[in-house]
């Protein structure tokens, strides 16, 4: 059993959208388990687009490049992405360059829910 605030390696955490649950506050406090497992995310398109075409992430997809895809960019997501100063696109290629498994490894070492925006 994990105890509260300890961030774990686990690439189940790793969000569909690139961001890495394992280190977020949400669910280290207990207060959500997670985006795969979050049924009340039911707002988002992401995770939507990603669970109706059995994608792990966006990572994964090969229908639209990231850069045009209106889900993955929304205004909601980029208001989102300044404020925490995160850059999930950069999280998606870290996805595709080291696997779901290295991504897990480095965003639990770095205990960072997202990679910062350059």
């Amino acid at each position: 059993m994990m105890k509260t605030g300890e961030v774990k390696i686990d690439k189940n955490l790793v969000a569909y959208c690139g961001l890495y649950c394992g280190a977020c506050r949400s669910y280290l406090k207990g207060k959500c388990p997670g985006c795969h497992e979050n049924v009340k995310a039911t707002w988002c398109k992401v995770r939507q687009c990603n669970m109706e075409n059995k994608y792990a992430s966006c990572a994964d997809c090969r229908i639209i490049p990231l850069a045009e895809c209106k889900k993955f960019n929304n205004v909601i997501s980029k208001i989102i992405g300044f404020v925490f100063n995160s850059d999930r696109a950069a999280g998606i290629q870290a996805i595709k360059e080291k696997g779901y498994e290295g991504f897990a490894v480095d965003m639990a070492a770095l205990k960072r829910q997202a990679l910062k925006r350059k």
